[in-house]
């Protein structure tokens, strides 16, 4: 499985990649910007990502924006639905009920509040059919 964990914040950005680099590949991305670049480059180089952790506060573009622009670039692609679209796990400190709405707004999949544990997480990636 190839994974992108978008996150500024170092501490995070090495937990996820512990935490899923049993499952797979992990690439980074410390902004919404690098996200929006590496999601393309991933679909270009034929091998496209099954699941993006994504945090939403992040210098230069947030995470909604991010989103934003990546369900644009599937929909360019005629990609549909959950089956065919990349699933998006929002990852972030923010609770409150906006941000969760927007984020789904966006097209997030899942979203899991920090701070992250191992056993919220993989109860996610089982929601999301990602693993077993």
């Amino acid at each position: 499985m190839r994974i992108l964990i978008v996150e500024d914040e170092l501490v995070s950005r090495l937990l996820m990649q512990k935490l899923l680099g049993v499952l797979g590949d992990c690439d980074i991305a410390v902004n919404g910007v690098e996200a929006v670049q590496a999601f393309k480059l991933a679909w270009e180089g034929g091998k496209p990502y099954a699941l993006i952790c994504l945090d939403i506060m992040m210098p230069d573009m947030n995470g909604h924006e991010a989103l934003r622009r990546i369900r644009d670039r599937e929909r360019e692609m005629g990609l549909k639905g959950m089956k065919e679209e990349v699933k998006v796990l929002m990852t972030t400190a923010l609770s409150d009920p906006k941000n969760v709405m927007d984020a789904y707004y966006w097209g997030a999949t899942e979203y899991l509040f920090k701070p992250i544990t191992k056993r919220a997480l993989f109860e996610k990636l089982r929601i999301l059919e990602l693993i077993g």
